[in-house]
């Protein structure tokens, strides 16, 4: 590679001299005209060069090297080269400001020139900012660096897009792949500086739609070259709004009800992973579709402040630096949190719109915005004035890494390999004598037992209950024995260790017998004082220690290895401690109760029904929820203790000033001191209200006029049913009890993304398939179609490459389907016929019987096809409707209709007629234009891209934009579409004689370019229809037109065409075809032939037959691989006698 990198390093440093230059010259209007116009080009040209060039260099050979050290020593190089390329971006990003300070203090007659300057300043930029956009994403890619800090803000922009490097960028794609000026190169700039730039550029930027247009369909089918170009005029026209298609009055005027689709916020600093890519494709869409049939869609995205994930990893980065957030401050603690926030967040609402989410990204919500902050903090003060907020001391799960209590729900289990340590519990007053055998998994928890139970009914136990027994290791202290059924006696050893502060089944017993609760551990998972000698270890390093004291001591009896189910954190990964701990908790009873009863009553739908029962279950045997969180990032808790210390006295409020006229009420004085609780709610309670808080609550309950009042109650929340629990329920009964609504009519629940064999995704494993990869390779709509189309609803969509080529190949199916359409059909229709193609509503019933029977075929096909997939998608059977949009596209247009156009386009096919040709004209754009249509929700890119090629009708009037997106739906009421079932069935015996007539052909080899004769008979209508159709029929069975003949049953042309040497093809009842064997076959050729096949098969019978005729092989090898042989031989002497009857047909 590096002998040609010269050129790069000579041409790259010109181009940074001349963008300088042409940035000076461009300053000065003296020398406006001529010198800066050269300077840009040459510096265009020279820096587009060298990039393209090192691009070429680089990318192609890179991945046929098969050494690791030369993939190091090209991922160093990118990293370095990468650097340079931005180099002249930091230039720009350091001259810009000025010369938009000039632009906007200047003098209206150089405002012009200004703005002209200004405009090749940005396209310079724009072409900069892609070249280094595709090296930046193959360095990381390919395990590259690839950012420097004075670039931070354009590479971040750049790295983000994560492009296909499929292909070496050309000035020309550079320039319409999708460049932000004011989000990624000129971070600096001010809110009028940015719409400078967007004015300036608007002359040099013409619609997405314009330039689509007129550049024709060309080429294969390469989503990298059209994807993100769409998606920003789609997003830059407002077509995501909710009134992009038509106003709010309109709609309402229409009864058209908002369909309201609340996004599951992903983790702010998350990256895309297949989970994030399948709740894009479904709810896309249902958001596409509903749009298209005119109702207002809200698909409200936002991001999750994710409290546990995110100071776990401020926290890791504090543990590098040789610190912690106790010692750094809470306040420093985060600012850090929200810088970290900062450069991390934005990456995964970038990679959602790749895949195409046409999410309302104007109304973008975070769980922390001060909107949000206000929701979250009304929710918790009026539960809590309606008593369901209380302070307790319960068991809880503690996370000791993060030193806070989690959820039962964000606790993994994990079948593990650990041990069984016996131990003898010593009876006191027998001087050791007397012990009950007891077994633990756990042995540093004895330091905080306080009893021992056995079954009351145990006769080897009975006579010790009610006696005291000696904790190991404690120093005497002692412990009551007792009895409750709860112990199994045929369990182990059947005497069990209570430890009422570690242990929630133990808590339980210990509750019922008013035993003492002792902890004996710190909330980092060290030992404290009541552990004794062993204060100040860490519990694993208490285990161990505390065994070897007790085995010094003779109280060790055995230990035996034990697989056991290990509580982790779903987030730290780290063992969690059960402990009692003071906490904040919601009563969940009623508010369960409201969220059966509310999915028993038809309010909430759930979707698959099965997991209905899962519903019920869970919100059956609802605990109280632990909503306290002993972390700093995230929604501290409105609540303040009253005092210096303590927290025995506190008020609830929606602020401090409250907080201090509560206490002053209360008899306080107006100076008492208020302390703020630590703790922050748990993510889940600010999530639980996101879809009512999202659009304004608590404001706007009593406005009719509000966001909350129209986009409130959902309509569907889509989402996994892994977390049906975590989330959904929760939503419900917060929806429930703060707004008296259902927050969603429809639960639509998919299954979990798995490898191709169905296991889980798994690092470990290397199974993960990336997304942002799976689209630079096949494209978003590719990925987005696999996920949907072939399973159920809440079916695990196991995902493999052969689906994703499949899918991608489908795609190109439909490019060339309409390329073929624009390209050859369209090329005989004037600008008048092609103005009235465009498709401005469904065919009419006049219309439709004008046509032929191919052409009434098709449409009927395809408005069955649009009723189906309609009611389909409105009973979220979403992947049902996506599949027989293939099948119909692909078996049904691709491979019927499009070869029958040709009979009446070509007058080589038999057509030329010009009524003829406009009607098959008009069936071929209503077709691929209502397909298109059809598709849109699911493969969206390039549905958009080929229906701007199509004859279309004019913009409505209200559209965003002239895009399919906001076009109208093939039915947008009720009414039913044409269709013809008798036509149907008449096309369809046609479709079967064809396919007879091909069937004969493979099976008699007859070489496929040649035409042979046919003789069909038929009778009544089926007969005129066959005559009718019949050059359709010589150019898909491949016949000679001038040897086929369609004769009614019973005539004598008929008999006298069943009395010739013929193959005989009984297609149904009343078609038959008689194709001569004459032209189906050269005899001798065909002799010749079938004698070489018989002389190969007979020597393998001869072969197999003395085999199984040597007794060595019959008695000696096993009997399956005889009866294989045998069978084998079956097989082979059936087709000898098949060969020898074909021989013996021949004439």
């Amino acid at each position: 590679i590096f002998p040609s990198l010269p050129s790069f390093f000579a041409s790259l440093p010109v181009g940074w001299w001349l963008v300088g230059r042409a940035v000076e010259l461009g300053s000065d209007d003296s020398k406006e005209s001529s010198h800066s116009a050269s300077a840009f080009q040459l510096a265009t040209r020279s820096v587009d060069d060298s990039l393209c060039s090192y691009w070429s260099i680089i990318a192609e050979p890179f991945p046929s090297f098969p050494s690791d050290t030369r993939t190091v020593t090209i991922r160093k190089h990118l990293s370095i080269r990468l650097d340079f390329a931005l180099l002249p971006l930091i230039l720009i990003n350091k001259l810009m400001p000025t010369q938009l300070s000039k632009t906007r203090t200047g003098s209206s007659s150089s405002s012009s020139s200004s703005s002209k300057r200004l405009a090749r300043m940005v396209s310079v930029g724009a072409m900069l900012s892609a070249g280094a956009r595709n090296v930046a994403a193959f360095t990381v890619r390919h395990g590259g660096t690839a950012a420097v800090p004075a670039t931070r803000s354009a590479a971040g922009a750049f790295l983000s897009r994560r492009q296909s490097v499929a292909a070496v960028p050309s000035t020309a794609r550079i320039l319409v792949g999708g460049w932000s000026p004011a989000s990624a190169l000129f971070s600096t700039a001010t809110a009028a500086e940015e719409t400078a730039t967007k004015q300036a550029t608007s002359d040099h930027d013409p619609a997405y739609d314009e330039t689509n247009k007129a550049a024709g369909i060309v080429g294969k089918y390469d989503p990298a070259l059209f994807e993100s170009s769409i998606y920003k005029w789609w997003e830059n026209e407002g077509c995501f709004e909710p009134d992009a298609k038509r106003s709010r009055v309109k709609a309402e005027a229409e009864d058209k009800k908002p369909y309201v689709l609340p996004m599951p916020p992903p983790n702010v600093t998350g990256r895309l992973h297949m989970g994030h890519a399948i709740f894009v494709a479904l709810q896309d869409v249902l958001a596409r579709f509903h749009r298209m049939r005119g109702r207002p869609v809200l698909w409200l995205p936002g991001t999750d402040h994710a409290g546990i994930a995110t100071q776990l990893q401020v926290e890791k980065a504090l543990i590098a630096e040789g610190t912690s957030r106790e010692e750094v401050g809470r306040e420093e603690f985060l600012r850090r949190t929200w810088e970290y926030k900062e450069e991390q967040g934005g990456h995964i609402t970038r990679q959602l719109r790749s895949l195409g989410a046409s999410a309302d990204w104007s109304r973008e919500r975070f769980t922390m915005d001060p909107d949000n902050c206000e929701a979250v903090v009304e929710a918790f003060v009026r539960l809590h004035e309606k008593g369901l907020v209380y302070r307790g001391e319960y068991m809880v799960n503690w996370a000791p890494l993060l030193k806070t209590a989690v959820s039962d729900l964000e606790v993994e289990y994990s079948e593990e390999e650990g041990k069984l340590y016996y131990f003898k519990y010593v009876v006191d007053g027998t001087d050791g004598e007397e012990f009950l055998p007891v077994a633990t998994t756990r042995p540093e928890t004895i330091m905080g037992d306080t009893a021992v139970c056995v079954h009351p009914e145990d006769e080897r136990y009975k006579h010790l209950v009610g006696k005291e027994a000696i904790v190991p290791m404690s120093g005497g202290r002692t412990i009551p024995i007792i009895a409750d059924e709860y112990v199994d006696m045929e369990f182990g050893t059947g005497a069990l260790k209570i430890t009422p502060g570690h242990d929630p089944n133990d808590y339980a017993i210990g509750k019922k017998f008013d035993l003492p609760i002792v902890n004996i551990m710190n909330k980092d998972g060290s030992m404290n004082g009541n552990a004794g000698d062993y204060d100040g270890l860490d519990r694993f390093e208490c285990r161990e220690k505390l065994w070897s004291d007790m085995e010094a001591d003779g109280l060790v009896i055995k230990v035996e290895p034990h697989t056991q189910r290990v509580p982790r954190s779903q987030r730290g990964g780290e063992v969690i401690e059960p402990l009692v701990s003071s906490q904040w908790f919601v009563k969940t009873e009623g508010m369960g109760a409201k969220a059966l009863k509310a999915v028993e009553d038809g309010d909430i739908k759930i979707v698959p029904e099965r997991f209905k029962k899962t519903w019920d279950n869970w919100l059956t045997d609802i605990h109280d929820w632990c909503v306290s969180r002993q972390l700093w990032w995230g929604h501290r808790i409105p609540v303040w203790y009253v005092g210096e210390s303590g927290e025995s006295e506190y008020i609830v409020a929606r602020n401090e000033h409250d907080a201090r006229a509560k206490a002053v009420e209360m008899g306080h004085a107006e100076d008492i001191i208020l302390r703020q609780e630590e703790d922050v709610l748990d993510t889940w309670f600010s999530s639980g209200l996101w879809p009512f808080a999202t659009v304004g609550w608590p404001h706007g309950e009593d406005d009719p006029n509000s966001d909350l009042n129209r986009f409130y109650p959902g309509t569907c929340l889509e989402t996994g049913y892994d977390i049906l629990f975590f989330w959904v329920a929760r939503m419900a009964m917060m929806g429930l009890e703060l707004t008296g609504k259902a927050p969603f009519d429809v639960v639509y629940l998919h299954g979990l993304v798995r490898a191709a064999d169905g296991s889980k995704m798994s690092k470990t494993k290397g199974n993960v398939i990336d997304p942002l990869d799976t689209v630079a390779q096949y494209g978003a709509d590719s990925l987005r179609y696999s996920l949907v189309t072939g399973v159920t609803p809440g079916q695990d969509i196991p995902l493999n490459m052969d689906k994703l080529e499949a899918n991608r190949n489908f795609a190109n199916k439909l490019w060339n389907a309409c390329k073929f359409v624009t390209d050859n059909a369209l090329k005989g229709a004037d600008e008048a016929e092609l103005a009235a193609l465009g498709v401005s509503g469904p065919m009419t019933q006049k219309e439709f019987d004008k046509l032929s029977l191919p052409e009434r075929y098709i449409v009927s096909k395809c408005h069955e096809l649009v009723a189906s997939v309609t009611n389909d998608i409105e009973n979220y059977q979403l992947g049902m409707a996506g599949s027989k949009i293939y099948e119909f596209l692909w078996d049904q247009f691709a491979d019927w209709y499009i070869e029958i156009s040709k009979t009446r386009l070509y007058e080589g096919a038999g057509g030329g007629g010009v009524e003829e040709a406009k009607a098959s004209r008009r069936v071929l754009v209503y077709i691929l234009d209502t397909s298109l249509r059809l598709l849109h929700p699911y493969m969206p890119y390039v549905t958009e891209q080929l229906w701007h090629h199509l004859p279309r009708s004019s913009k409505g009037e209200d559209a965003a934009a002239h895009s399919l997106m906001l076009a109208d739906w093939p039915q947008m009421d009720e009414t039913p579409l044409v269709s013809s079932a008798e036509d149907i069935g008449a096309f369809e015996s046609f479709q079967s004689l064809t396919r007879s007539i091909r069937n004969a052909r493979a099976e008699y080899n007859v070489e496929p370019g040649k035409k042979i004769s046919a003789t069909v008979v038929a009778k009544g209508s089926i007969k005129d229809v066959i005559a009718a159709e019949a050059k359709s029929l010589v150019a898909l069975a491949k016949l000679d037109p001038d040897q086929v003949f369609v004769y009614e049953a019973g005539s004598d042309e008929a008999k006298e065409a069943a009395a010739v040497d013929s193959v005989q093809l009984v297609v149904q009842d009343g078609v038959e075809a008689y194709l001569p064997l004459s032209g189906l076959i050269d005899p001798e050729k065909e002799r010749k032939r079938l004698e070489k096949q018989s002389e190969k098969v007979n020597k393998e019978i001869g072969k197999l037959a003395g085999r199984l005729k040597s007794k060595g092989f019959v008695d000696k090898a096993p009997p399956a691989v005889v009866d294989k042989a045998k069978a084998e031989l079956a097989e082979l002497e059936d087709q000898a006698s098949k060969i020898q009857a074909s021989l013996e047909a021949l004439p």
